[in-house]
């Protein structure tokens, strides 16, 4: 972040110095008696003005002109010197409590809605608060910011766009999915004075929030990948769903001015999206007036895919690590972006082909000394996502027995039960061997799709809970088999692929282009 004192840091946030002596006391004059010095600051140990304000004015207290120099943290285990804490009131733990153990470890202050018995910036609203933070920070830095949005695929194109550009200069970006309102801000607040790009996730839950993400860290560069199904529960349609997703191309600026709109051009509400921005479009994808676009598709034996990229500066093969023809769309969208900042084709290509896996839980594959291969993509799920991932489950298990290990899929609304559905009947006609369903109704409306789409009997089951989908596979998995676990992140499966890979008895290895399970 950019070193700020704590009174620039107040005035920045609209808050109030608590704890903080707004001036330095005077000595006691000879004859004074021993409360006089304690006079001099107001009872509760405020910085409050003799009118009672304070809010946002700088002090000229050494304690007041103490450098934040960063981290900014929210979980008090991570605070360190120089740092920031951030006390948000949670379901289950409020940070105000943990406030002093923060400012033990190093903390210089804490931003909090009331006072907390140490040096502390107080606001009405923390996230707010932190939101004017990274405003601040990333019209001070003038770095390019790169944000993307879409119903699924984000945190994985977010890895790619992150490891392109990091070749071009420093760049900083989200870890797993910091997409929210908290989560935003917290990556931006990691620029410096040497970041050239700032790579961020925008998520939505309904229409305007992606527009107030813009509002904290205008970008430069737009990319939408898709608008499906997910959050479909509370958005209302699909429809509604674009609505919230143009939200990030109709912040750009227009293109006398930089802006750059990265549209796949293979989805048609996200191709619409062209209408509602005046920056420059860019399309991607596999149609023939894409930009940035992929030719000769096809999956190496194992599952990776492979094909020719096609850029206004040269063509070239790429062949990934990852797994799944799903990561292709990800992969031209993050060559887009890549290109218009000024990466050749065939540094574009030698990227993508040696790109990773960057957050947990997303298709992180592990081979299992016994033969076992299990996919833990179970980090969050959609209906989109899902047939991705079945489909990269199939052609990584040619000629192998494979397993789908399915949970909820949430925030469906009324389409819950269509979605699952088919979700169970996709297996059947993929020829999965095997479907687990875990959970409780949601989840049995998975199994009761593969049952009524045709001739299966055993291979489809409905367990209770993970545990009982651990015991099951305990039982029954071979040498070869090849396991995908994949739910909604509420549904904690990531314990079953955890178990797994325990039960392997160290052996356990990470594949090639995957994270390990450890």
């Amino acid at each position: 972040m950019i070193p700020l004192s704590v009174a620039e840091l107040a005035a920045i946030v609209r808050g109030t110095l608590h704890g903080i002596p707004e001036h330095e006391p005077p000595p006691p004059a000879a004859g004074d008696g021993p409360g006089a010095e304690a006079a001099a600051a107001p009872p509760d140990g405020s910085s409050a003005a003799p009118d009672g304000s304070g809010a946002g004015r700088v002090s000229g207290s050494a304690a007041a002109q103490r450098l934040i120099t960063g981290p900014v943290v929210t979980d008090s285990r991570q605070a360190a010197p120089g740092s920031l804490f951030v006390a948000f009131r949670g379901q289950h733990a409020d940070g105000h409590d943990y406030a002093a153990q923060a400012v033990s470890a190093g903390a210089v202050a804490v931003l909090a809605t009331r006072p907390v018995g140490v040096p502390a910036i107080l606001v009405d609203d923390v996230t707010r608060a932190l939101g004017d933070l990274a405003r601040h920070t990333v019209e001070e830095l003038g770095t390019t910011v790169v944000a993307l949005t879409g119903s699924a695929g984000k945190t994985s194109t977010k890895d790619l766009i992150a490891q392109l550009l990091e070749r071009l200069g420093p760049t900083v970006w989200p870890p797993g999915s910091f997409n929210n309102e908290i989560g935003l801000p917290l990556t931006a607040l990691r620029a410096d004075r040497g970041t050239r790009h700032l790579v961020l996730e925008m998520g939505a839950r309904g229409i305007g929030h992606i527009r107030y993400l813009t509002s904290l860290t205008p970008p430069r560069i737009g990319v939408v990948l898709n608008v499906g199904t997910a959050h479909i529960g509370e958005f209302g349609g699909r429809d509604a769903i674009a609505r919230a997703k143009g939200e990030l191309v109709e912040s750009l600026p227009p293109a006398a001015q930089g802006g750059i709109a990265v549209l796949n051009a293979d989805d048609p509400l996200v191709r619409a999206m062209a209408g509602r921005t005046a920056a420059r479009v860019v399309l991607f994808g596999e149609s023939p007036d894409a930009a940035v676009r992929a030719e000769e598709v096809r999956l190496t034996d194992d599952g990776r895919p492979s094909f020719t990229l096609n850029t206004p500066s040269g063509r070239t093969g790429v062949t990934m690590r990852l797994y799944g023809e799903h990561h292709v769309s990800n992969a031209l969208a993050a060559a887009a972006v890549a290109h218009e900042l000024g990466m050749s084709a065939e540094a574009i290509a030698e990227a993508l082909s040696s790109a990773s896996s960057l957050s947990r839980w997303r298709m992180e594959v592990t081979e299992r000394a016994d033969g076992v291969t299990i996919v833990n993509d179970a980090y969050n799920a959609n209906p989109d996502s899902v047939r991705a991932a079945l489909r990269a489950l199939v052609a990584m298990g040619k000629g192998r027995r494979t397993w789908a290990v399915l949970g909820e899929m949430a925030e469906l609304g009324d389409e819950a039960f269509a979605e699952h559905d088919a979700v169970g009947r996709l297996a059947v006609r993929l020829n999965v061997s095997k479907l687990v369903s875990v959970g409780g109704r949601t989840a049995a409306w998975i199994d009761m799709g593969a049952r009524n789409e045709g001739s299966w009997g055993e291979e489809s089951v409905h367990v209770s809970d993970a545990a009982a989908a651990v015991d099951l596979l305990r039982a029954e998995l071979r040498p070869g088999d090849v396991v995908l676990v994949k739910a909604s992140r509420a549904a904690g499966l990531e314990q079953v692929a955890l178990e797994l890979t325990r039960g392997a008895g160290g052996g356990a290895a990470a594949a090639e282009g995957g994270v390990a399970a450890r």
